[in-house]
């Protein structure tokens, strides 16, 4: 679709490069970048490119006995750029999946370059460690982000946008109710995301605040949510619609739904038929959507379980059809109890 030629250009020239497996962005002006890339990480004033990287099973399989350094040293030269003045994520999202999200406000102009998938390893902060280091560990990225700012940042805002791109991150995937995979929560993020944001050390348009309150910070934000929920779709289908059904939102809050089926005293077939379309209906979405609520309030110390059952009780009342309120019923048991 894209392979080997220039797919997006910035008003200050910078170039986005779809190479293979990679997305390159091109510096046309001098620039400061903060990264989190294990290739030219931190704070940089002196990179000519960045990039993000898909990683095939290959390069998996052969990562697990090499350095994932080397390998991005080696893939910048395959590409013929200069690996000491580049930094780069990686990831198993597609390129062909790349979200390209510009907005603008006067001067100001902030460009997102993301990928995105969040199927099996979105995480709220705070969920029980997947692993502990010590010595290491390579960890493919899910979520990356890069960032172009037209205009000029010290390090100190430079660090600042991080923060605004981090907490616009969170939330896109709230704004999707996307789930934790190792909690009852919702995600704030994947367990290995990628960010990379530069200024324009050339520009004559010196921006000092790049917090909630700012322009910069609310175009970065902006930026961000677009381009991950952009990213989403097209790398795993999730949108407001695909999440707008019972069976989608009860999934934060696990349980092993054959169990529930094989406890029916009734056809099997024809109750999921049913409950299929019953899913889909509003009110019985909006209905889910409370109780689960009231689940989080419960676990928050917020409401009481005693209260929030009564109340999740009285709302099946209202529920249409006759699957969702003995599958919501199911649920209640179980956390309510």
């Amino acid at each position: 679709m894209y392979n080997d030629r220039l797919i997006f250009k910035t008003s200050t020239s910078d170039e986005v490069l779809y190479l293979k497996d990679s997305i390159f962005i091109k510096f046309h002006n001098n620039r400061n970048v903060i990264s989190n890339s294990v290739l030219n990480g931190g704070i940089k004033n002196k990179l000519n490119s960045v990039f993000n990287h898909h990683l095939s099973q290959e390069d998996i399989n052969y990562l697990e006995s090499h350095d994932l350094k080397e390998y991005l040293i080696e893939h910048c030269k395959s590409h013929n750029f200069n690996p000491e003045t580049s930094s780069g994520l990686v990831t198993l999202a597609r390129m062909r999946n790349v979200s390209i999200i510009t907005k603008k406000y006067r001067k100001l102009e902030v460009t997102a370059i993301t990928t995105a998938g969040v199927r099996v390893n979105a995480v709220c902060a705070g969920d029980r460690a997947s692993y502990y280091e010590e010595n290491g560990a390579y960890h493919p990225g899910t979520i990356n982000s890069i960032l172009l700012i037209n205009s000029k940042l010290d390090d100190s805002t430079l660090v600042e946008a991080f923060m605004a791109a981090c907490e616009a991150k969170t939330v896109a995937l709230n704004k999707l109710k996307i789930p934790s995979q190792f909690s009852n929560s919702f995600a704030t993020g994947t367990g290995t995301d990628g960010l990379i944001i530069s200024s324009n050390l050339d520009s004559d348009n010196l921006i000092t605040n790049a917090g909630k309150h700012s322009k910069l910070g609310e175009l970065i934000a902006k930026s961000i949510i677009e381009s991950i929920h952009v990213a989403i779709k097209k790398q795993v289908w999730i949108t407001p619609r695909s999440q707008s059904n019972v069976l989608v939102l009860l999934n934060r809050y696990k349980l092993d739904i054959n169990e529930f089926y094989d406890s029916l005293n009734q056809d099997k077939h024809s109750f999921i038929s049913q409950l299929k379309f019953d899913s889909k209906i509003q009110q019985n979405i909006s209905i889910t959507s409370s109780v689960l609520n009231l689940f989080d309030d419960v676990g928050r110390g917020i409401v009481e379980k005693e209260t929030a059952r009564d109340i999740s009780v009285n709302l099946l009342e209202n529920s249409v059809g006759n699957t969702v309120d003995r599958l919501l019923m199911y649920w209640i048991e179980k956390f309510l109890a």
